[in-house]
């Protein structure tokens, strides 16, 4: 199983969800709300007439747990959608996961993410 989270502008999120729920036979998404830095190193914008620099972003979080077979068409639904030559589009990351468990059944593994 793996975890998939991809930090995302905060228009990208509706999209991917309507995408995930056609697409993508997945039963679940977390999602949050994040601030960030990264290439794009700010926004300027002008506040009463004075430059203001804002250095961290607003983004989204959105995660998901996948059986492995599941994360390449997940990431490519994810790049599909987000990807521009834009900075500040976001990135995908891809973290191994040891164990699953529900808590209302005790079910592990894969049956505890269906």
């Amino acid at each position: 199983m793996k975890k998939v989270e991809a930090i995302i502008r905060q228009e990208k999120v509706e999209e991917i969800k309507a995408a995930i729920d056609q697409e993508v036979t997945i039963n679940g998404m977390t999602v949050s709300q994040v601030l960030g830095c990264g290439l794009q190193k700010g926004q300027k914008s002008h506040v009463r007439g004075q430059e203001v620099i804002t250095t961290l972003l607003p983004k989204v979080s959105v995660s998901f747990i996948l059986a492995d077979e599941e994360v390449k068409q997940v990431i490519e639904l994810i790049l599909e959608i987000c990807q521009s030559e834009e900075c500040g589009t976001g990135k995908i990351f891809v973290y191994p996961i040891e164990e699953v468990i529900r808590i209302r059944t005790r079910e592990t593994g894969k049956a505890a993410i269906q």
